[in-house]
């Protein structure tokens, strides 16, 4: 599944270069280029245009894009790609816990920044109320709660399935770890409970038939969580 042609994406950062390069760039790319310099229109550029998708960057003058991004959260699902200098692991994990849905740290290639707008349209065009998962080889039917991998049914625990439905519900985005142990295990579970993860990864990986080196379904985003991958994406 290919990204829409021509979707809207709302630009947002206050150095006026970093903004000269996205609109030059994604509009050869054939996005509709919208953009502001402050996180008080932001907000108000996303209530008006109503973006397909948002880059985002941290270090905004005025209200900060945490603010920005915790606001738009208030009322809009739109993906958000964060843009940010920032580069210690607390920082991304709090950007992805706000409601990010991914994030490309400066300097960044323009290529790699497209090919994350990609993603993140290609996984709200994919979000339906649609039962059955597909993913190649791979079918997740949420009705039956049944897996099957190239034609034969996978054995899972009740856990790893319910793993493996939240990441391949989100296929696409970073789910962090503490995400994660919330939706599958509850609240009472803390973040230093990450051995849980990386056990329960190892087994659902195995079942799958996956190479940890080289992921076929399953990334690990080091210290920060987990990627299920879109298929097209794959060796990326």
């Amino acid at each position: 599944m290919t990204a829409p042609q021509g979707a809207r994406i709302l630009v947002v950062d206050d150095e006026p270069q970093i903004r000269k390069l996205l609109k030059v760039t994604l509009q050869a790319h054939n996005f509709e280029i919208h953009e502001c310099a402050d996180g008080e229109e932001a907000v108000v550029q996303a209530s008006i245009v109503h973006p397909d998708l948002i880059v985002l960057d941290l270090g905004l003058p005025g209200m900060s894009g945490m603010d920005v991004l915790q606001r738009i959260r208030e009322w809009s699902q739109v993906p958000v790609i964060v843009l940010t200098a920032k580069e210690r692991e607390e920082d991304k994990i709090a950007a992805l816990d706000g409601g990010a849905d991914d994030y490309v740290t400066k300097p960044f290639g323009m290529g790699e920044l497209v090919a994350r707008i990609r993603v993140a349209l290609r996984h709200v065009a994919k979000t339906t109320d649609e039962p059955v998962l597909r993913f190649g080889p791979l079918i997740i039917d949420l009705a039956q709660r049944q897996v099957d991998l190239e034609g034969s049914p996978v054995k899972l625990t009740p856990t790893e399935y319910e793993m493996l439905k939240v990441l391949a519900s989100n296929a696409g985005k970073i789910i962090t770890q503490r995400q994660l142990l919330q939706q599958v295990w509850g609240g009472h579970h803390h973040e230093s409970d990450s051995h849980y993860l990386r056990v329960y990864v190892g087994h659902l990986r195995k079942k799958l038939q996956e190479d940890p080196t080289r992921p076929r379904f399953i990334q690990t985003e080091p210290g920060i969580g987990y990627r299920f991958l879109l298929q097209d994406d794959v060796g990326k």
